[in-house]
């Protein structure tokens, strides 16, 4: 008998505590492990950095955006999906996100409506690790 699949591994980072917990319960409660950060800082310093089958990141947070984050993660050779998540009705955020190798972008607050099944279909259609 094979071994069971493991849960896929989703870090969060957003500097709102109470977005941070509502993701957290909604993406656990759809089989996800959930990471969470309060800044791209933590996440960066974050030992296990390696081990996320997705990013659900900020836009709009303090000191770097989410948008900076994806470029330093791309830089790093992370090439984990990346979701951007924003609040702000801005018309260039999903041009500077595809610059930042991000395909995704889900505006607050209606997040929750599609997270989940997206990032079910970008952890299937990932390309497997760098061996």
């Amino acid at each position: 008998m094979p071994p069971p699949l493991k849960n896929p591994l989703v870090y969060v980072v957003d500097d709102d505590s109470d977005v941070l917990g509502s993701l957290r319960f909604l993406l656990e409660t759809d089989g996800f492990c959930v990471r969470t950060f309060r800044s791209a800082e933590a996440l960066l310093n974050a030992m296990t950095m390696g081990g996320a089958d997705c990013f659900v990141i900020d836009y709009k947070m303090p000191n770097m955006s989410g948008i900076d984050l994806a470029g330093i993660l791309r830089q790093r050779d992370v090439h984990t999906p990346i979701i951007l998540i924003t609040g702000y009705p801005d018309a260039t955020i999903p041009a500077k996100a595809a610059a930042a190798g991000i395909r995704h972008v889900l505006h607050k607050p209606h997040v929750e409506d599609s997270l989940s099944s997206r990032i079910w279909d970008l952890i299937k259609t990932a390309p497997p690790p760098a061996a």
